[in-house]
């Protein structure tokens, strides 16, 4: 079942400023919070996957990814796909800033978005890719190092902030008084200290640590583009979740064939004979070899298509083609019997040129 597109989600344009997703997000997660639609599966859904499009579109990096890609663009791990309800009320400190004012709709005091805890960060890596991995999409295991939870590392509940990774602090204004929340500064949000760690681990509890992942590598995919595994970067301490692992698309490059876009280039040099005469000529392709044929009379510049044979769009939108190039190649070394051949046929009415410029042999000639 292919996903609902984010902005029909959250019921905004394209052009939609950042206030007006997120006032359009807040006024959904108020509709459809599973406090206010207990036992409702249909509410709950809506409620994750309006989550799930607020995490993309509110995400400069994300948003731009997606708005050229679609769900295409998005690592194959759909930008907000897996969230967890405490990934989805961890969201509500920046929509309803303090946390008891979403507690005030529902009842709760603080509700469950209340606990903060530290995401980890996200990591970059590059892979590079062949044109052929790129046009057939590939899956790559890759190694990298990653901050994980220390074993034997104990953590207790901050008392500052008695667990919850944030303050709040009352101020009166002439308005009346006024609630605010930030991150605790004791336990920088994490909601947990580190009671005690082995010697290796740093002061949050955390070590590096060799990983292994495969990621899924989209048809299509071009250099320059950034994939995104959700919860495969660093770990967050004290149970925070993991950031993201962000895979930077770099492209080896091909012996014969460049990328334009979705299409495939390829420069054929044509001897003079095979151009006049024509001819059968195998030509490389990312599926590998063709064979083409040249009509008699062929002229250098001319392009010839080889339809589907270039890159499937992320979007949907085609295949594109292989285009090849012709050019003619001029030897720069003649024997004799060729120097004189190629001047007798230079007399024939069919070599001379139509345009006043000079002839091919006349420049021949000068070369001599």
């Amino acid at each position: 079942m292919s996903k609902r597109d984010y902005y029909d989600i959250l019921g905004v344009s394209r052009g939609a400023s950042a206030e007006e997703i997120k006032k359009a997000y807040r006024k959904l997660a108020i509709k459809f919070h599973p406090d206010k639609n207990p036992d409702n599966k249909e509410a709950e859904e809506k409620f994750k996957e309006a989550a799930e499009a607020y995490d993309v579109l509110s995400n400069a990096e994300k948003k731009q990814r997606y708005d050229q890609f679609g769900h295409a663009g998005m690592g194959g791990a759909g930008g907000g796909a897996g969230f967890s309800m405490d990934d989805i009320f961890s969201q509500f400190g920046d929509i309803f800033g303090d946390g008891d004012i979403f507690g005030s709709f529902f009842g709760g005091g603080g509700g469950r978005g209340g606990t903060r805890r530290s995401m980890g960060s996200n990591i970059r890596i590059r892979i590079k890719l062949s044109l052929e991995d790129m046009r057939n999409g590939v899956e790559k295991k890759v190694k990298y190092r990653r901050m994980v939870v220390a074993e034997g590392v104990k953590y207790s509940d901050c008392r500052q902030c008695n667990g919850t990774g944030s303050v709040r602090r009352v101020t009166n204004t002439f308005l009346g008084q006024m609630a605010t929340q930030a991150a605790c500064p004791v336990c920088q949000g994490m909601g947990k200290v580190v009671e005690s760690k082995p010697r290796e681990a740093n002061e949050q509890g955390l070590v590096a640590q060799d990983f292994e992942t495969s990621i899924k590598i989209p048809a299509g995919v071009d250099e320059g583009m950034q994939l995104s595994v959700q919860g495969k970067g660093n770990m967050g301490p004290g149970g925070g979740a993991a950031g993201d692992l962000i895979v930077l698309i770099e492209a080896v490059a091909h012996d014969d064939l460049t990328r334009d876009g979705n299409n495939v280039i390829y420069h054929l040099w044509l001897s003079f004979p095979e151009a006049a005469l024509g001819a059968q000529i195998e030509v490389p392709t990312l599926d590998g070899k063709a064979k083409i044929k040249i009509d008699p009379g062929t002229q250098p510049g001319k392009v010839l298509r080889l339809k589907g044979k270039g890159f499937p769009d992320l979007n949907g939108y085609g295949t594109g083609d292989q285009l090849i190039q012709v050019k003619l190649y001029v030897p720069t070394k003649l024997s004799s019997e060729e120097k004189e051949t190629l001047l007798k046929l230079q007399d024939s009415v069919h070599f001379k040129p139509d345009q006043g410029n000079k002839s091919f042999f006349d420049k021949m000639k000068d070369l001599f």
